[in-house]
């Protein structure tokens, strides 16, 4: 099962952290680079099942996953079966430009998991805005390496059940079913892409 991510309190300081940092043109922490190993051939094996992230999502989302079931499951119903997932957690940064920084884990079905970050414009964030737990399902990829760039809102995709809420990103054949709960839910719909990082970055544009 993935690790709990960060604590709100805990991650919201780190936000401000890493935003005062750039602020002041000083690096963020230092995270390890992805390896370049991104061999692997995708195949049925390498995907995960429905009741694998259902799982999953109810740990990770706890006493807000009442819906969660039928959020994934129609996830599935659109794109199929997922080759790794995210989980993690994002907030406001709007005492920089207006953006949306998170930051968890990306998880593969052979049980290796990374660190990565993302970043991306927020339109109407609030300062010190409550952070918001996420989850993304990851379709055709099969190492993070293949996650560094920016992914953009596919028109006409987001929705919201039950408090949570649902975007689809893609660049390429790579596809993005991402999941927010609370403020994200909302805001996530006026994000107009993410981009993906092994390293925290202040810039979301």
């Amino acid at each position: 099962m993935p690790n709990t991510p960060p604590k709100s309190a805990f991650f919201h300081s780190k936000l401000l952290l890493i935003g005062l940092l750039c602020l002041f043109g000083l690096p963020a922490s230092a995270e390890p680079q992805f390896n370049n190993d991104n061999s692997t051939r995708i195949t049925e094996e390498n995907k995960f099942q429905v009741n694998e992230l259902v799982n999953a999502g109810h740990d990770f989302f706890g006493g807000a996953s009442a819906n969660v079931a039928s959020v994934i499951e129609n996830i599935f119903s659109q794109s199929g079966k997922p080759t790794a997932y995210i989980i993690g957690e994002e907030g406001s940064g709007s005492f920089i430009i207006g953006a949306r920084y998170g930051e968890g884990y990306i998880y593969f079905r052979d049980g290796t998991r990374y660190k990565i970050y993302w970043q991306g414009p927020s339109i109407g964030a609030d300062i010190g805005g409550d952070a918001s737990k996420t989850m993304v399902l990851v379709y055709n990829v099969n190492h993070p390496n293949q996650l560094i760039n920016r992914f953009p809102g596919v028109d006409g995709s987001a929705y919201i059940i039950g408090g949570m809420g649902v975007t689809y990103q893609q660049n390429g054949n790579i596809v993005l079913g991402v999941i927010r709960t609370g403020v994200g839910a909302r805001l996530g719909v006026n994000i107009g892409y993410l981009k993906y990082s092994s390293q925290p970055d202040w810039n979301p544009f």
